[in-house]
């Protein structure tokens, strides 16, 4: 199944300018932990929650004076919405990130997919294993 099936397709995202004072309220107002930085429809970076308690309130920063840009991870690692679900986990991987903007064949944001997002499927998919086993197991 490619990963653009698995991915949420309302992405948040806003420019490298947005502060950081509005890069919480955005993901306060959206329920996200992450917002991706884009440069039109192209991935940027990635300001996560992390980030702006890390790279904000414990630097003591000011956060209306910190930008989106002066936080978010650069060259953020992507995968390509025909990708499938163990590609997605390899790049997770190699790269220690646990978002992935997806991507389509000119680099243009169509969805993210998370790690908790893979959780929640492979947690899907070990109920319905559990079932076949408890439905085909001789009775005790």
């Amino acid at each position: 199944m490619p990963i653009e099936d698995l991915a949420r397709s309302d992405v948040v995202t806003a420019g490298s300018n947005t502060s950081a004072t509005e890069l919480a309220v955005l993901m306060d107002d959206e329920d996200v932990g992450s917002v991706v930085i884009t440069d039109g429809e192209t991935p940027r970076g990635i300001v996560t929650d992390r980030d702006l308690t890390v790279g904000v309130l414990a630097e003591g920063a000011d956060s209306d004076e910190i930008s989106a840009g002066d936080v978010m991870s650069t060259e953020p690692t992507t995968v390509d919405r025909d990708a499938g679900f163990y590609r997605a986990t390899e790049l997770m991987a190699q790269h220690g990130v646990r978002r992935l903007p997806v991507c389509d064949d000119d680099d243009q944001l169509v969805g993210i997919i998370t790690v908790d997002d893979l959780n929640e499927l492979l947690a899907d998919e070990h109920g319905e294993l559990a079932s076949v086993i408890r439905a085909q197991r001789p009775p005790y």
